[in-house]
């Protein structure tokens, strides 16, 4: 699989567009403050209510309704949340975007689940950086990048100087994503693949990880405190050390009854029972139920909250003793609130 970094792409191609951003929450205000400082032309477009229209303006960017930022776009950037994309591209996108302009998205969700049917003149891409947007704008600052993904969809440029795919490159480079590596996929795969690594491993299986081993140790007569660090705190200098330079890597650093401890133990709570359980969740997620299923939730609610599921279990995790523990804890470690990856104010 080829890796496309900054010598592969061109900027000048999305700096001679005018690109809109629909949305500024965490991966909206990382595109367009990302892009903005790469030189690129952009408004984002937000509801007249919406409280990030005051945070887009303070960083500086061209704010308007989403009708007068889609109407004058060349490249249109939908990062609103999956669940408003349909509503949102068919009410306020469809009806104003010119006829040649490119749709582009972060997540394939909307288009891979036929939520959202383009005009077949029109070009659709998209750019997903594999990292939270908090986390794109914060390394671009750095003077780094995330990795992300390219895909197209539909290319219609065929009368241009340039392709669809060259566009997407592009745009990942005002992005930052070419400083550390850009692969090609297709709508699919991010989509299934994406969805399944949140909720088997990387948002699901850690948290479900975390809260049970916090959990035992509580329930048989441990501090709370002790369980917090042991099973929470020191996740992120094992991750840290993983994403250094993989698993050997961490190995190599830990001490030798850690390592084998992870031999031993990792694979009886890993076990072929919960291998199964995985691929019952790409199953679920491949056929779209996993898709309906999220969406029927969030209809029940319009205030970009998350529907009764989400909201329950939103608040069973900010009531659970790990949170109360972990806030505490984390007060006195002033180191930790100088410069923050999501500051609520901000972004």
């Amino acid at each position: 699989m080829k890796i496309f970094y900054d010598d592969d792409a061109d900027l000048n191609i999305i700096k001679n567009l005018k690109v809109s951003v629909i949305g500024y929450g965490s991966q909206g205000h990382a595109h367009s403050n990302n892009l903005h400082d790469s030189g690129v032309d952009v408004t984002v477009g937000l509801r007249k209510d919406s409280t990030s229209w005051t945070k887009a303006n303070d960083a500086g960017l061209k704010v308007a309704e989403v009708e007068d930022a889609v109407s004058g776009a060349d490249l249109v950037m939908i990062l609103a949340p999956d669940e408003f994309q349909q509503d949102l591209f068919e009410t306020k996108i469809k009806p104003n975007a010119k006829e040649n302009s490119i749709l582009a998205f972060a997540h394939g969700f909307n288009i891979h689940f036929k939520k959202i049917i383009p005009s077949q003149k029109q070009s659709v891409i998209m750019i997903a950086p594999k990292g939270p947007g908090h986390t794109v704008r914060s390394t671009y600052k750095s003077g780094g990048g995330v990795p992300s993904l390219v895909a197209v969809y539909q290319d219609a440029l065929q009368e241009k100087e340039f392709s669809a795919l060259d566009l997407a490159l592009s745009y990942a480079k005002a992005n930052g994503g070419t400083r550390a590596g850009v692969l090609e996929t297709n709508f699919k795969e991010e989509t299934e693949t994406d969805l399944f690594g949140e909720q088997a491993v990387l948002c699901g299986g850690i948290t479900a990880l975390i809260k049970a081993g916090y959990e035992t140790l509580v329930e048989a007569g441990y501090s709370p405190e002790m369980a917090y660090f042991e099973c929470l705190h020191e996740t992120k200098l094992i991750v840290d050390l993983i994403h250094e330079g993989g698993i050997s890597n961490m190995h190599y650093s830990i001490s030798n009854t850690a390592e084998f401890g992870d031999y031993l133990s990792g694979p009886k709570v890993i076990t072929d029972d919960t291998k199964d359980s995985m691929k019952k969740i790409l199953m679920k997620i491949q056929s779209g139920e996993f898709a309906d299923e999220f969406l029927n939730d969030c209809r029940s609610s319009n205030d970009g909250k998350g529907g009764p599921f989400m909201r329950q279990n939103r608040k069973n995790t900010q009531n659970h003793s790990i949170e109360m523990v972990g806030k505490e804890l984390r007060s006195k470690m002033k180191f930790l609130q100088t410069e923050k990856l999501v500051d609520k104010e901000k972004n």
